[in-house]
């Protein structure tokens, strides 16, 4: 269970890592119409954190005193995700492909953190 657990930290925070890199040169309006609602101040914040939290996924690895920070990074990037379904429910859009995504993610998050916590603490 540590590997898969192991596996699922690398391959959130390279998800995230490669979303925060799309914030920093995308729009939110770019990315989807539907998320335009979001000002472009947040949405670059959302990027730096989303840095923040990719980092805080693998540095137990190197650290083991700092494996707190995966369940609350992995709950900051449920909750963005969260977020992002909210927005594009309350836009009106009416394409599920994103909200399967974000709760796909979310639910990865989840997991982790569940993992992390209860199965097999770091």
């Amino acid at each position: 269970m540590n590997v898969f657990l192991w596996v699922l930290q690398i391959l959130l925070s390279l998800h995230t890592v490669m979303g925060a890199v799309w914030k920093f040169s995308h729009s939110a309006e770019q990315t989807m119409p539907s998320l335009k609602a979001i000002p472009q101040g947040l949405w670059l914040s959302m990027s730096a954190v989303e840095l923040l939290c990719a980092l805080a996924l693998i540095v137990p690895a190197f650290y083991k005193p700092l494996a707190l920070l995966v369940p609350i990074a992995a709950l900051v990037i449920a909750a963005e995700m969260l977020l992002f379904t909210g927005v594009h429910l309350y836009s009106g859009a009416r394409d599920l492909g994103p909200i399967i995504y974000w709760l796909i993610v979310a639910f990865l998050c989840g997991f982790l953190v569940y993992g992390r916590s209860v199965l097999k603490p770091l």
